[in-house]
């Protein structure tokens, strides 16, 4: 059996982050969907229909018998064992759409269902950017219990302050804490193997450090906030998710964000996350290709791989900044900062695209890892066609 992960109804709704992978790589709680999904049904094998200039790395199903799955919502336990017992030619639907099916991806058609059976049970999905950090404290929640049950967490630093019930926080090995304070009354916290929380920092959960990520000295951290892996955040920050691999290291403030991978907010950025006149946010969407309502009354920064911001930027409320973007220009930038725009504001000129690779090569040299010929093959296609 192999896990085949379906970006069929919902690629479009989340750019800029999806731009670059599909929605089974997104991360929200602890875990990227793909991650979950694999450790939920323990199927190790997985593969991608998604858009075709993601296709060279996100690979195509091989023939043989899988459990094709729209990835992007969190299961109940009598849900999970729905998918578990389905059989060959089996199907489940959500809201008239396919959920979960076992079929043969030889020859793939929705014809080889021959029984859809309808969940009536609500389910928690993620349909837009907006909800990755909206609903992060459920993910966090979640991805907690699947990952620390029957284990035992590392012992927290004596040096530290603590309030609420050690049961809700746990400690990865290799995880350093020290002279830090640990808020655990209003949600479970999660530091991830390797991670480090230097001394000063104030964690307020829920919160998930995933492992080699650090909170620099003296951060406030409000939750629902995730970091992913191999980050670094500073200053102040309030219910953000960071896929991973990005620096926020300094002081400024982020609130009600998603940062994807790659990206870097320089020394005093603050991203507002709220109106001055207490309105509901617009954001910009791809699909529709204009602002759109967001019905939420805070909402910050929605920022895609490999953007940066200077030092001292400034962002309104409800920005969203596109791919491998560079903003250092004096001023408040647009609410939509254009994929490779070199300045950040509209109408500059565009990031040229083999600068583009000797940045990202350099960023990603860091924390060990390559620029491969497929993430350049993607990069060129958003920058020729988006």
């Amino acid at each position: 059996m192999q896990l085949v992960f379906s970006d069929a109804q919902y690629w479009e709704d989340f750019l800029p982050l999806s731009f670059t992978r599909p929605v089974a790589e997104m991360r929200v709680g602890i875990l990227t969907f793909s991650e979950r999904w694999k450790k939920l049904l323990d199927i190790e094998t997985s593969f991608y229909i998604t858009e075709d200039f993601l296709q060279e790395k996100y690979k195509k199903p091989a023939a043989g018998q899988s459990l094709f799955i729209v990835p992007n919502f969190l299961p109940s336990e009598s849900l999970l064992q729905q998918i578990k017992d389905l059989k060959a030619g089996e199907a489940l639907v959500y809201d008239n759409e396919l959920l979960v099916a076992n079929i043969n991806m030889e020859n793939f058609s929705l014809n080889q269902i021959e029984k859809m059976t309808d969940v009536t049970e609500e389910i928690l999905f993620f349909k837009k950017p907006t909800d990755l950090f909206s609903y992060n404290d459920k993910a966090i929640d979640f991805d907690f219990e699947l990952l620390t049950k029957g284990r035992t967490s590392q012992e927290l630093s004596s040096t530290c302050g603590f309030l609420g019930d050690k049961k809700d926080l746990f400690i990865e090995e290799g995880a350093v804490l020290e002279f830090a304070t640990v808020n655990c009354k209003t949600g479970k916290i999660y530091i991830g193997k390797d991670a480090e929380v230097m001394e000063g920092c104030n964690l307020r959960g829920p919160i998930a450090l995933c492992e080699h990520s650090k909170f620099n000295l003296g951060a406030k951290i409000y939750g629902p906030t995730t970091i992913g892996p191999h980050s670094k955040v500073g200053g102040e920050v309030n219910n953000i998710v960071v896929f991973g691999f990005s620096n926020k290291g300094h002081d400024g403030f982020v609130g009600n964000s998603v940062i994807g991978e790659w990206c870097n907010l320089g020394a005093d950025t603050n991203s507002s996350n709220l109106k001055n006149n207490y309105a509901s946010v617009k954001l910009w969407n791809y699909k529709s290709k204009r602002f759109e309502d967001t019905g939420l009354q805070f909402c910050g920064l929605i920022m895609g791989d490999h953007s940066k911001t200077a030092i001292n930027t400034q962002l309104n409320t409800g920005t969203v900044v596109g791919v491998a973007a560079n903003i250092f220009k004096a001023g408040f930038p647009p609410n939509l900062v254009e994929n490779f725009s070199w300045g950040g504001m509209k109408g500059d000129e565009k990031f040229k695209i083999e600068k583009a690779y000797e940045v990202s090569e350099r960023v990603m040299e860091r924390r060990k890892v390559a620029l491969t010929e497929n993430d350049k093959h993607i990069l060129k296609y958003i920058y020729e066609n988006y």
